[in-house]
């Protein structure tokens, strides 16, 4: 069977889930892969080779739009039997495979109150977490596959603590370290009675994210507490700079760095909220209490949390006080992860999922005809018109981005 995976393909998480996809796909089928928006990596090996078409770039006005006619030409040239969409916030692709009789399948990310009906056009969704899950139980073929990750990948480099006197926390924030909750991670660890370090490991410049912590990130960079490191960082990262690790996400979809950290032998602390505390090694992880809900502003389904700072600290401390056990907290760590997160372990069931996928087109086009609306509402009159009027649309791109 051929099937083809529409994602973003370059250094971002998303990728990093279409790559695995692909990775136990591959293991029965030809997968290739439809590479959507944001960079296009050509030539790159980690990203380039002869199963990756770089989409024709779409100049319409809404997330994860895709040329109509280059995505078509892509299903017809490569014979796809089974497009799987990753993260796709437009509906109208969903239409096209439709009238090509093509199945359709995705990966369960992002969704509100509105559009979680909509989903019913997929003919079959991958929920990674149990939250995801507990929202689209009602669809006839959603599947619960939990996270995992490529275990041989993310390894641990040592078991024994990176500094012998005390304990290295570790933080990646990529780029966007308001969601990660990195600011709240400086504001527990400034509180610590014990001696610590922290390293955070972001793609963007912390004192701009946080103008309000810069007296703080300085003064804990002049002690040699905090050391922070912004560059990016292919596969498997910079987990071995740390003994522990520590996330406070206002709001994860899978949270990929969970896994792989506990993978690389790091404890976690986390948020004790889902989906993040699905993940907590018990053994050796813990979950930071709750201090409050809140929605986002974009009427994504779930609340965004925040840690109890106090409760935070003591975690941190209490961790910070156990540098001869460190070496037996990682081991454990790597071990329970080996049992629970090896992603290979879910490749057969994957493939189960896509080889019985069957299609139902019933009531579809009315579904796909009612989310297509509400996307054309949502978006505004700039997306109505180069909607309605694409060969406008596209003078008007060519003038305005040179292309």
């Amino acid at each position: 069977m051929n099937i083809g995976i529409v994602t973003m393909w370059f250094e971002r998480g998303a990728a990093y889930v279409s790559r695995q996809y692909r990775q136990v796909l591959a293991q029965n089928h030809d997968v290739f892969i439809y590479a959507r928006v944001g960079e296009y990596r050509q030539g790159d090996p980690i990203w380039d080779d002869e199963k990756v078409t770089w989409g024709k770039p779409s100049y319409l006005p809404v997330p994860t739009a895709i040329d109509r006619q280059d995505f078509e030409s892509w299903i017809k040239q490569k014979k796809i039997d089974i497009v799987f969409f990753n993260e796709q916030q437009w509906w109208e692709p969903l239409s096209w495979c439709l009238e090509l009789g093509v199945k359709t399948g995705a990966y369960i990310d992002y969704y509100t109150e509105e559009t979680i009906p909509f989903f019913s056009v997929y003919d079959f969704l991958i929920c990674n977490t149990q939250r995801h899950y507990a929202a689209f139980d009602w669809h006839p073929q959603a599947f619960y596959v939990p996270w995992g990750t490529d275990i041989n990948l993310f390894k641990p480099q040592s078991f024994e603590p990176v500094n012998s006197d005390k304990v290295t926390f570790f933080h990646s924030c990529g780029y966007d370290p308001k969601r990660k909750g990195t600011n709240f991670i400086i504001q527990a660890f400034k509180d610590m009675s014990r001696s610590a370090k922290l390293i955070v490991h972001s793609q963007v410049d912390l004192i701009k994210a946080f103008p309000e912590h810069q007296q703080i990130i300085e003064d804990l960079e002049s002690k040699g507490l905090l050391e922070y490191v912004r560059k990016t960082v292919p596969a498997p990262g910079l987990y071995h700079l740390g003994d522990i690790f520590v996330n406070a996400s206002l709001l994860e979809g899978i949270g990929l760095p969970l896994i792989e950290s506990q993978a690389c032998g790091l404890p976690l602390i986390t948020c004790n909220h889902p989906p993040m505390n699905e993940f907590i090694i018990p053994e050796t992880g813990k979950g930071i209490e709750i201090d409050r809900l809140w929605s986002r502003n974009d009427g994504y389904y779930w609340p965004q949390c925040s840690p109890n700072i106090q409760n935070f600290t003591e975690i941190l401390d209490d961790y910070a006080g156990q540098i001869a056990n460190i070496r037996n907290l990682k081991a454990t760590t790597r071990s329970c992860a080996e049992q629970k997160f090896n992603w290979l372990d879910r490749a057969d069931a994957i493939n189960s999922i896509f080889e019985k996928a069957s299609i139902d087109t019933t009531r579809k086009q009315e579904t796909i005809d009612k989310a297509i609306g509400f996307e054309k509402n949502r978006q505004g009159v700039a997306y109505r018109f180069a909607n309605s009027y694409p060969w406008a649309w596209n003078l008007y791109s060519k003038w305005r981005y040179g292309n």
